[in-house]
């Protein structure tokens, strides 16, 4: 799901506010989150899961192609730890490439025969 399709699902779920509305409210909620974030804080959304700034000290690595030291300086990166309740609705849900699977296998069975 994109941004987009997220507001075309909560415009559709609340007939009652515009669509333009509801765009306004879905970036004043990721706005605000972005913010929380900058500024250090954690933002919890029970059941659904944490967001929080982890620090990545600076170390040294290698650039993969040439295999030169490379410096590579500290950063703040965004971590995202899932809630129980999202991975126990996730995990209960039906997959949807069962089907899928099951004739890439067929698929695979009758060229390994042949």
């Amino acid at each position: 799901m994109t941004k987009s399709g997220l507001i075309e699902e909560v415009a559709r779920r609340t007939p009652h506010i515009s669509k333009k509305d509801t765009e306004v409210v879905v970036n004043t909620i990721f706005d605000a989150m972005i913010e929380a974030l900058r500024s250090g804080d954690r933002i919890e959304i029970r059941g659904f899961g944490s967001f929080q700034v982890k620090i990545r000290e600076a170390r040294d690595g290698r650039n993969p192609k040439t295999g030169d030291p490379v410096h590579i300086t500290a950063k703040r990166t965004p971590f995202f730890k899932v809630g129980k309740e999202l991975k126990e609705m996730v995990d209960d849900a039906p997959k949807a490439s069962d089907d899928d699977d099951e004739e890439d296998d067929d698929e695979t069975s009758a060229r390994a025969s042949a």
